[in-house]
């Protein structure tokens, strides 16, 4: 029997010895650094974040292996119906949504508060993933067979805006202009996109809220206001720059430990690793991270079929930008736009979220040897 044909009758016990422990060790090792950190900012205490947050690790770290033994033709039969059921709750959130912080991104289901536009992020991948498997190369290259991936881009992408959630409709607008390119979408056409973009923007500006217009002004004269909208960004240069190489030790550090850093268990996680444990523990965990990229690039590289390419490599970049804008947030680069910290920073639906994007990406490596036509028939 071939390797390809063994693909496709392996048992679960099989599949489960083909999962990729490598990624899977790695997943651990980051989510195990979110707890701790969590453990610290909460005075080293398991409450009220550290305790939470390991339990919801544990329960979505299962759910990420079991759905590693989920063959890939399944995902891409549901990609469709995941995507209409995502963006039917994004409407429900614009209906009857929980209000939180000043913002309806939330659906309170008693149990759990559930927060639509992050599960987005995983079926918007699989949807693109899907409609592009389907197209042949010249296919794509016909400016009307871009439309329907477009619109499956922007009518989300709008829904999530008027939450307002702009931080995660960026990430989504990204992640999918990526995949775009990933398919074979010539450069020129995100050129004609970019300019119409900067053409909208002044017009774009005038709707802001007055929120983001003030992150986005901080983030040019952050000492305009200290007190006040630019109080977050100090603080955390203070608490970076303090934690020199080294750190000031576990549970030591001084922003957040006397609660100058704001939001230190969720946006602002990585400033209180890098007070604690310096330069040097904030590049072991961007190791980690940077480990965890190459392994998703390489299962995109290394899979036979178009879907599970394209699926990889979206939900990879999707956890690249989640990695990025935070950082690049709280160091001071980009604006704050509250995007979390992946597996680290405090929430249940982002970790979810993450948790089961990784098992996609597990499920795409144990059956990276089946190869699926355009029309989602096995090839053998």
């Amino acid at each position: 029997m071939s390797r390809l044909s063994s693909a496709e009758h392996m048992s679960l016990t099989d599949k489960f010895r083909l999962i990729n422990w490598g990624l899977v060790a790695i997943i651990a090792l980051i989510g195990l650094a979110g707890v701790t950190l969590l453990y610290s900012a909460g005075g080293r205490s398991w409450e009220p974040w550290a305790g939470p947050q390991a339990i919801r690790f544990a329960l979505g770290f299962c759910l990420m292996l079991c759905l590693a033994l989920v063959d890939i033709r399944f995902w891409l039969r549901a990609a469709y119906p995941l995507f209409g059921f995502m963006f039917f709750l994004l409407i429900v959130v614009e209906i009857m949504g929980h209000v939180g912080m000043g913002a309806q991104r939330w659906i309170n289901l008693g149990f759990f508060v559930l927060q639509p536009s992050e599960l987005m992020k995983i079926t918007l991948v699989l949807v693109l993933a899907k409609y592009f498997h389907s197209l042949e190369l010249d296919e794509i290259g016909r400016p009307a067979m871009l439309i329907p991936p477009l619109l499956m881009v922007l009518a989300p992408v709008g829904l999530v805006l008027l939450q307002p959630n702009l931080g995660t409709a960026m990430l989504l607008t990204l992640a999918s202009g990526a995949l775009f390119f990933v398919a074979g979408v010539r450069w020129w056409k995100f050129l004609i996109v970019i300019a119409l973009t900067g053409l909208i923007l002044p017009y774009a500006w005038h709707h802001l809220h007055d929120y983001q217009k003030d992150r986005l002004l901080t983030f040019i004269h952050p000492d305009n206001d200290p007190l006040g909208t630019g109080y977050n960004i100090i603080q955390s240069k203070i608490a970076l720059g303090s934690g020199g190489l080294f750190g000031k030790g576990f549970g030591m550090g001084s922003q957040s430990q006397l609660q100058f850093l704001p939001e230190k268990h969720t946006d602002f996680i990585f400033v209180v690793l890098a007070e604690e444990f310096g330069m040097i523990g904030a590049m072991i965990l961007l190791a980690l991270y940077f480990l965890l990229l190459v392994y998703g690039v390489m299962i995109a590289l290394t899979s036979r079929s178009q879907f599970a390419r394209l699926t990889a490599f979206g939900l990879t970049t999707t956890f690249f930008l989640y990695v990025f804008v935070n950082v690049a947030m709280v160091t001071g680069l980009i604006p704050v736009v509250g995007i979390p910290l992946p597996l680290v920073s405090y929430g249940g639906t982002a970790m979810m979220t993450l948790l089961i994007g990784c098992g996609v990406l597990l499920s795409i490596s144990v059956h990276r040897d089946i190869r699926i036509s355009r029309t989602g028939i096995t090839e053998l």
